[in-house]
């Protein structure tokens, strides 16, 4: 069969993907502003206690600078309205400017901010306040599901936040500065995936482990895509190269096992299943992920899913 974008999402069918993580997210979005910006701090608290969240790059701090020493400048109470200002996603300058920043600018930037809580340079959660029984139950579904899906959910919460990106008409997206491809002598190069192989997709893990997104995007398809967990797919040179740019520097795949199934007119399906190790919380966690391909007749990637895995043992099964 010919494929085009929406039916390649249906490859390997059976992967069974971490619902949980837009199910948690849903219920978090429903909750009222006091509550989510208390529950991320409880998470953030608790996660402290068992993962070392690595200390942002200081070149990538310089973005978040300005604007962290004007927080730091406020009153507790203007502190604290500007935080129910970006968790609302009020039309304010500083929501605005945050609209810009990059997902790790963003992390970065509420980093800094949960070390000043913890310092007492920025307002606290009051010593009296207690978690709603809705926002109680979300912060029990996030303790309960493991690292990588924890990391994901709270990820996410946190980048959604600030003004509606949408809405702010022409702007310059501001993302930290890229990174040079590791040089040849300097990679470690992926030799085998059992079960896979494709050398197609053996570049892939390697170029994206190098940082050689250049390279990268010269594997798919002019009309090739990637689709991030949870996300619409990322289609074309262009919009892929940003998003490599933008969101996968310094990530580690870690592939362990596939499967190969050839297609009808000359068509193959690969699904690889192993880890993800972001910069943010280094060897700590790994991602448990597979990764669903599809190669054209003229053996380029015409379509990638990325999927956070509902658990471990969907390492092990690669049933399509």
């Amino acid at each position: 069969m010919s494929f085009d974008i929406e039916s390649a999402r249906n490859i390997f069918p059976k992967t069974l993907s971490a619902d949980v993580v837009p199910a948690t997210l849903a219920r978090f979005n429903q909750l009222i502003v006091e509550d989510k910006l208390a529950l991320i701090w409880f998470a953030y608290l608790e996660m402290g206690k068992t993962l070392s969240i690595s200390t942002p790059e200081p070149v990538n701090m310089q973005f978040v600078s300005s604007t962290l020493s004007q927080i730091r400048l406020m009153s507790f109470s203007e502190q604290s309205q500007l935080m129910f200002d970006l968790a609302s996603r009020t039309d304010r300058p500083i929501c605005r400017l945050y609209a810009t920043w990059s997902v790790n600018i963003k992390l970065g930037f509420w980093f800094q901010l949960g070390k000043w809580m913890e310092e007492g340079l920025v307002t606290p959660i009051p010593r009296e306040y207690k978690l709603s029984a809705n926002a109680s139950a979300v912060l029990q579904a996030i303790r309960v599901v493991d690292p990588g899906q924890q990391i994901t959910i709270l990820r996410n919460a946190v980048v959604d936040m600030g003004f509606e990106p949408s809405e702010l008409g022409a702007y310059s997206p501001v993302a930290e500065p890229l990174v040079a491809p590791k040089a040849m002598a300097e990679r470690t190069p992926i030799t085998a995936i059992p079960g896979v192989e494709s050398q197609i997709v053996l570049q892939y893990m390697d170029n994206l482990n190098a940082n050689d997104f250049d390279a990268l995007i010269q594997l798919f398809a002019p009309d090739g895509a990637l689709q991030p967990p949870f996300q619409r797919p990322v289609v074309g040179h262009n919009a892929l190269l940003r998003f490599f740019r933008e969101d996968c520097q310094n990530i580690r795949l870690l592939p362990e096992r596939g499967i190969t199934e050839p297609d009808e007119e000359g068509y193959t399906r690969i699904k690889v299943t192993g880890q993800v190790q972001t910069p943010w919380f280094g060897h700590d966690v790994g991602m448990n992920v597979a990764w669903r391909f599809l190669l054209n007749p003229e053996n380029k990637i015409f379509f990638v899913a990325i999927d956070l895995l509902a658990s471990a043992q969907e390492l092990l099964n690669l049933a399509s």
